[in-house]
């Protein structure tokens, strides 16, 4: 059975809070042999505190990654249409893969409002669009029929990211719209629905783990590859001790960084304001759930 695990890679910063060029290539270099691909500038990757230049910087230093077989992605989620807009032209240009944007939060949007505004952006980039739901933070969701709308209507909107811990609204994406246009792709936004998802017949997981222990992922990729349900049973309930790393902090993005300082990937877990890295107690949990999952922190 075929499966694909993509990761929201995290941004690395310097101490002076500035994009760290040679970390991130560190982290890329890091899951480059596990996973599917990546995508810069997700919600793991802060895209909401980066300004337009450092964006760019992100998208150009992603371009230039020597990927082989894998496929990179970048975020280029704006308020603004014409931003976003920006963001997708810069990385077609950059030869990157295709976009992920988020729908606009703040207000709640009717479903006329969420299609008006990625197909305004379809409309002006050739860029490949992943529609990025994630109504925890926005304060709704994006339907599967409006997603079906999109599809049907912009050849350039490939794909869905569905970040909602309940199965049942990826399950209905994958039913209604796999079903007209089997080449969309749709992706569990949380590592511990990844089986759930490949089962239902989606393809995969855009998931934030995988920056920590790239080589599980792969593992359990490889699992379903060798139909091993017993072997992707054992992944399913590693990965739900793995979960536990989301809950150390308010914000998980600093026990992300954290994670990846233990496991010797990345030297900074310096993040954006207002967020702060983790306290010792805090670092000591991770080293602990890490250690129950089987991997050293």
């Amino acid at each position: 059975m075929k499966s694909r695990y993509i990761t929201p890679c995290v941004t690395v910063f310097d101490k002076k809070g500035r994009l760290d060029p040679e970390q991130m290539l560190q982290l890329f270099n890091f899951i480059k042999y596990s996973v599917s691909g990546f995508v810069v500038m997700g919600s793991t990757g802060e895209f909401f505190s980066l300004d337009m230049k450092t964006s760019r910087q992100l998208i150009q230093l992603t371009s230039e990654f020597p990927k082989d077989s894998m496929k990179v992605y970048a975020g280029a989620s704006r308020m603004d249409i014409q931003e976003s807009v920006e963001l997708a032209n810069y990385a077609y240009e950059c030869g990157l893969d295709g976009v992920m944007i988020i729908s606009p939060y703040y207000f709640r949007l009717t479903d006329e409002s969420i299609y008006y505004f990625y197909s305004e952006i379809a409309r002006q980039t050739n860029a490949k669009i992943f529609i990025y739901n994630f109504p925890e933070r926005t304060g709704y969701s994006v339907s599967p029929e409006v997603c079906l709308k999109l599809a049907e209507n912009f050849q350039n909107i490939i794909g869905l990211k569905d970040t909602i811990p309940d199965t049942m609204h990826t399950s209905q994406v994958i039913k209604l719209v796999k079903q007209e246009i089997p080449h969309f792709e749709v992706y569990a936004g949380y590592d511990n629905n990844f089986s759930h998802n490949i089962l239902s017949g989606g393809n995969g997981c855009i998931g934030g783990l995988s920056n920590i222990v790239p080589e599980f992922f792969k593992s359990w990729m490889d699992a379903f590859a060798e139909d091993n349900l017993a072997a992707v049973a054992a992944h399913q309930q590693t990965v739900d001790r793995l979960m536990d790393i989301y809950n150390v902090n308010d914000l998980f993005i600093p026990a992300f960084k954290k994670a990846l300082q233990l496991r010797g990937v990345i030297n900074s877990d310096q993040c954006t304001g207002p967020f702060k890295g983790v306290t010792e107690r805090q670092s000591e949990k991770i080293k602990q759930i890490l250690m129950s999952a089987g991997f050293a922190g």
